[in-house]
C-alpha cells in the first residue's frame, strides 16, 4: 500500500485530499526573449512551484539518447535540394572574350596603296552572348575609326543561327556582314575561360601590319642638289610643337592704365605666333580668350608699306623685311608687337629646352615681375572740433555711416556704479575763484569724469553741474594718440587741467582710500606719500580726543578706555611698498575710524550715557575683572573686534546679562557690520 507522502495516509480513494497548507497556486513561467524573438520553453515545475516528473530525464536516460544513431530513430536522411538555378546575365556580368583580328580593304583609288590592313578587336559578352567589333583610333590616320559594328547577336549563316563563343578560336576566320575578320590572338582572360570549356586553342598568328604604314616609316629620301627650306619639312617635323612664353605689358604710365599678363605661343611648324589673355577671377572684363589670332607677325617692313592700307589687304612677303621668328622670343628682354610693347618674364619647361638644344642657350631663369604694393596711407583725421569725444569724431571718417565705438563691456560690467570722489580746487588769479570748491567724480566704468561745484549761498556763484560726463584729454596728448586722465593721475595735490582750468585736488573720500590700499601697485609714490600725510593729519583730531579722555580720567570723570596693547611697529598697506603707522601702533584704517567720532558726535553721547547707568547697575557683578583678559584671549590680532557667535559664546562663559534691554542697546551700538563687535566699549560698561 502506497502512503501519502505528505500526511503519511494510505494513497486509497477516498483517503486522499487536498493540501491544506498549500498558499501558492501560481503557474510557471514557460514565455521568454532571446535575442528579441519569443521563444517557448518546456516547463519545469508545475502549479505552486511542484516540480514535475515528465519533463525531466535521469542522467542514464541521457546517456542512452546520446548514444543512439539518428538513423535509426528518423530513417535515412533526404536527398539535398538542387543548387538554386543562377541565371546566364548574373552569372556572366562583365564577362567579355576578347580577340585580335584584322580584316583586308581594298583602296581602288589610290596609286600608292592597292590595299590597307585594318586592325580590330572583337569582343564576346557572355552574358547575352552578343558581339561588337571596335578598330582602335590612329591618330592622323584620316579614315573614321571607332565602333565598327555596335554590340549585337550576329547570324553566321543564312539558317539564322548566331555566332557563339564555341565557334571562336585562334586562326580562324569569320565572316560577318560580307567582312571577312582572321582572328590571330586573344587576351588571358579568354584563353584561361576558353581552355576551361575544353576547347583546344589554336596556336597564336601575328597580326598583319599594313604595307603603306610600314612604308611611311622608312626614311624620306635624301637630296642631293641644294632647294629651297621645305616647308612641308617644317610642318612635320614641329607639328604640335609650341613655344610657351609668359609676358605682362605695363600700361600703368598712361590714364587708367594698369599691368596686364599674356600668353604668347610660338608655333614652330609655321612660325605664327598667338597671344592670349589671363583673366582672373571677377576681374570684370570680358571673357574674350585671344588678344591676337594666330598669324605670322613683321618685324621689319619695307620704306612704302607705311601708307600701306592694312586695314583692307592683308601683309605680304613683298611689304615685310624680316618676319618674326623664335630667336626673337628670349626671356628678359621686351618684345614690340603691333605697337605693343611686352616683357617676357618666364617660358615653360619644353621652350627652355628647345633653346638649349637649338641655340645653345641654357640659363633662362624666371625674372620676378610683382610689384610690392605701396604701403597704406594712413588716413588723417581732420583737426578735433572741441565737440564730443574724439573717437566718436574718428568714426565719421572711417566709414560712410559710422557706428558707435566699441566699448570694453567686461570693464563696465566689473565697475558698474564704482566712483571716486575728490575735492579740488580753482587754481585762478581771480580773487573771486579762491574760495571756490569742487567734486569731482571719476566713473571707472567709462573713465569718465564729472564736476560739481556745490552752491555757496550768498557767493554770487550759481553752483550746480561745472561739467558733465566726458572723457578729459590730458595737455600733453594729441588728436591722433589721445591720452585721458585715469584713476591714477588723481591724488592729493596732482594739478589736473580740464579744458583750460586747472584744479588741484585737495582731498578724497573713504572709498578711494581703499580702492588705492587695493591698487596701490598702479599708483605711483608720490600719490601714496599724499594718502600717508592725509592720514596723518587725520590723526591729530583722534590725539585731541584722547588728551580730553586723559584729562577726564584724572579729574575723575570717566574711567579710561582699555585699549589692548597692540604690536608697535608698521603697518603696511596690502599691495604697495610703503607704510602707514597710526597712533600706539594701530593700523591707519583703524585710526582714521577713531578719530571720525568726536564728543561731540550723538553716537558718542548716546554710547557714553549708555555706558555709565551700566556700569552703576553692574558695578558689583562677580566677573567683572576677568571679562577684558577674556575677549582679548580671542582677539589674536588684537583688532577690538570679535565675531557675535564667539561674543556670546563668552558671555554665557561669565554669565553676563545679555538679555536685559540696556546691555542689548549696547550691544547695538558697539556692532560693527554684521558678524563683528567692538568690545572695547562692552568692557568699559563692566571695568572699574
Amino acid at each position: 500500500m502506497v502512503s501519502n507522502p505528505v500526511h503519511g495516509l494510505p494513497f486509497l480513494p477516498g483517503t486522499s485530499f487536498k493540501d491544506s497548507t498549500k498558499t501558492a497556486f501560481h503557474r510557471s513561467q514557460t514565455l521568454g526573449y532571446r535575442n528579441g524573438y519569443a521563444v517557448v520553453r518546456r516547463p519545469t515545475v508545475g502549479i505552486g512551484g511542484e516540480r514535475l516528473q515528465v519533463n525531466q530525464l535521469s542522467q542514464a536516460e541521457l546517456d542512452e539518447l546520446a548514444s543512439k544513431a539518428p538513423i535509426l530513430t528518423y530513417g535515412q536522411p533526404k536527398q539535398a535540394p538542387p543548387a538554386q538555378f543562377i541565371p546566364a546575365h548574373v552569372a556572366f556580368d562583365k564577362k567579355v572574350l576578347k580577340f585580335d583580328a584584322y580584316f583586308q580593304e581594298d583602296v581602288p583609288v589610290s596609286t600608292e596603296e592597292h590595299y590597307r590592313i585594318r586592325q580590330v578587336n572583337i569582343y564576346y559578352y557572355l552574358e547575352d552572348d552578343s558581339m561588337s567589333v571596335m578598330e582602335p583610333v590612329v591618330e592622323n590616320s584620316g579614315i573614321l575609326q571607332g565602333k565598327l559594328i555596335k554590340r549585337q547577336r550576329l547570324t553566321k549563316n543564312d539558317q539564322g543561327d548566331h555566332y557563339h563563343w564555341k565557334d571562336l578560336n585562334r586562326g580562324i576566320n569569320i565572316t560577318i556582314y560580307g567582312k571577312t575578320f582572321r582572328i590571330v590572338d586573344c587576351d588571358r582572360f579568354t584563353q584561361v575561360f576558353l581552355e576551361s570549356q575544353g576547347i583546344e586553342l589554336n596556336p597564336p598568328e601575328k597580326m598583319a601590319l599594313d604595307p603603306y604604314t610600314e612604308l611611311r616609316k622608312q626614311p624620306l629620301r635624301k637630296y642631293v642638289t641644294p632647294s629651297d627650306f621645305d616647308q612641308l619639312k617644317q610642318f612635320l617635323t614641329f607639328d604640335k610643337q609650341v613655344l610657351r612664353f609668359y609676358a605682362i605689358w605695363d600700361d600703368t604710365d598712361s590714364m587708367f592704365g594698369e599691368c596686364r599678363t599674356y600668353i604668347i605661343h610660338y608655333y614652330l611648324m609655321d612660325d605664327t605666333v598667338e597671344i592670349r589673355e589671363v583673366h582672373e577671377r571677377n576681374d570684370g572684363r570680358d571673357p574674350f580668350p585671344l588678344l591676337m589670332n594666330r598669324q605670322r607677325m613683321p618685324k621689319v617692313l619695307v620704306e612704302n608699306a607705311k601708307n600701306f592700307p592694312q586695314c583692307v589687304l592683308e601683309i605680304s612677303d613683298q611689304e615685310v623685311l624680316e618676319w618674326y621668328t623664335a630667336k626673337d622670343f628670349i626671356v628678359g628682354k621686351p618684345l614690340t608687337i603691333l605697337g605693343r610693347t611686352f616683357f617676357i618674364y618666364d617660358c615653360d619647361p619644353f621652350t627652355r629646352q628647345y633653346y638649349k638644344e637649338k641655340f645653345g642657350i641654357s640659363d633662362l631663369p624666371r625674372i620676378d615681375v610683382s610689384k610690392k604694393e605701396p604701403p597704406p596711407v594712413k588716413p588723417e583725421l581732420p583737426p578735433y572740433n572741441g565737440y564730443g569725444l574724439i573717437e566718436d569724431s574718428a568714426q565719421n571718417c572711417f566709414v560712410l555711416i559710422p557706428k558707435a565705438p566699441k566699448k570694453d563691456v567686461i570693464k563696465m560690467l566689473v565697475n558698474d556704479n564704482k566712483v571716486l570722489r575728490y575735492l579740488a580746487a580753482l587754481e585762478s588769479p581771480i580773487p573771486e575763484d579762491k574760495g571756490r570748491r569742487f567734486v569731482f567724480s571719476y566713473f571707472l566704468a567709462s573713465d569718465m569724469i564729472s564736476i560739481f561745484e556745490p552752491p555757496v549761498r550768498n557767493s554770487g556763484i550759481i553752483g550746480g553741474k561745472y561739467l558733465g560726463r566726458t572723457k578729459v584729454l590730458k595737455p600733453s596728448s594729441t588728436t591722433e594718440n589721445p591720452i585721458y586722465y585715469g584713476p591714477t593721475d588723481f591724488y592729493i595735490g596732482a594739478v589736473i587741467e580740464v579744458f583750460g582750468h586747472r584744479f588741484i585736488i585737495l582731498d578724497t573720500d573713504d572709498y578711494v582710500l581703499k580702492y588705492m590700499e587695493s591698487n596701490a601697485a598702479q599708483y605711483s609714490p608720490e600719490a601714496l606719500l599724499s594718502i600717508q600725510n592725509r592720514v596723518q593729519k587725520q590723526e591729530a583730531p583722534a590725539t585731541e580726543l584722547e588728551n580730553k579722555k586723559q584729562q577726564e580720567i584724572e579729574n575723575g570723570v570717566t574711567q579710561p578706555p582699555d585699549y589692548p596693547k597692540l604690536c608697535e611697529q608698521e603697518t603696511a598697506c596690502p599691495g604697495s611698498g610703503s607704510t602707514f603707522t597710526g597712533t600706539k601702533g594701530r593700523p591707519w584704517i583703524m585710526d582714521q575710524e577713531l578719530s571720525k567720532q568726536t564728543p561731540e558726535d550723538p553716537g558718542v553721547q548716546e554710547l557714553e550715557a549708555l555706558i555709565d547707568t551700566i556700569h552703576k547697575q553692574l558695578k558689583d557683578h562677580p566677573c567683572k575683572d576677568n571679562i577684558r583678559e577674556a575677549f582679548q584671549i580671542y582677539d589674536k590680532e588684537a583688532s577690538g573686534y570679535v565675531d557675535k557667535e564667539m561674543f556670546f559664546k563668552i558671555c554665557d562663559s561669565l554669565n553676563l546679562p545679555v538679555d536685559d534691554s540696556l546691555i542689548k542697546e549696547l550691544l547695538r551700538l558697539c556692532s560693527h557690520g554684521e558678524d563683528k563687535i567692538n568690545y572695547y566699549h562692552f568692557v568699559r560698561a563692566f571695568s572699574n
